[in-house]
């Protein structure tokens, strides 16, 4: 399990365990936050195509999918 804190999620840089259309590297490109400081919306950037999409944050603890940092 990766421990993401959500105050830190920001520009942190996550690796797909299984890429698909040559996607491994994501960048979170951007993270917005409710009145409460809870996470409503997180969005991942891939570096090679540059295609973003949106994901419930706490995916990226699975780590069957996803590794923190760039391997």
């Amino acid at each position: 399990m990766n421990k993401v804190h959500p105050k830190k999620l920001l520009h942190s840089k996550w690796t797909a365990v299984k890429p698909e259309n040559k996607e491994k590297h994501f960048v979170v490109s951007e993270v917005e936050y409710d009145e409460e400081g809870a996470v409503t919306l997180c969005s991942l950037e891939a570096v090679f195509s540059k295609r973003i999409q949106s994901i419930d944050w706490r995916a990226l603890t699975d780590t069957d999918r996803w590794q923190q940092g760039w391997l």
